[in-house]
């Protein structure tokens, strides 16, 4: 949950190929106000690599979760 007690928005990049799943999110989290979670699932195993460094450069909170088989699960917070 959000902080306002809302759900995640959920951006599905599975089967994509990078850059296309931070450039999803991005879009998303530009569309949420500061302080919405974004949850981004992908297969494109470099987004183990490129959805924390994009967090890391643009001042947001990532956290990598739990997902069944080859899907790939981030929470993502909007900080600015």
């Amino acid at each position: 949950m959000t902080q306002d007690g809302s759900h995640p928005r959920t951006v599905d990049a599975r089967g994509l190929n990078c850059p296309l799943p931070v450039l999803r999110l991005r879009k998303t989290l530009l569309a949420s106000p500061i302080g919405a979670a974004v949850e981004l699932l992908a297969t494109d195993r470099a987004a183990l690599k490129d959805v924390p460094a994009f967090c890391a450069a643009q001042g947001h909170e990532v956290e990598i979760l739990p997902a069944p088989g080859k899907t790939l699960r981030f929470r993502v917070v909007r900080k600015i």
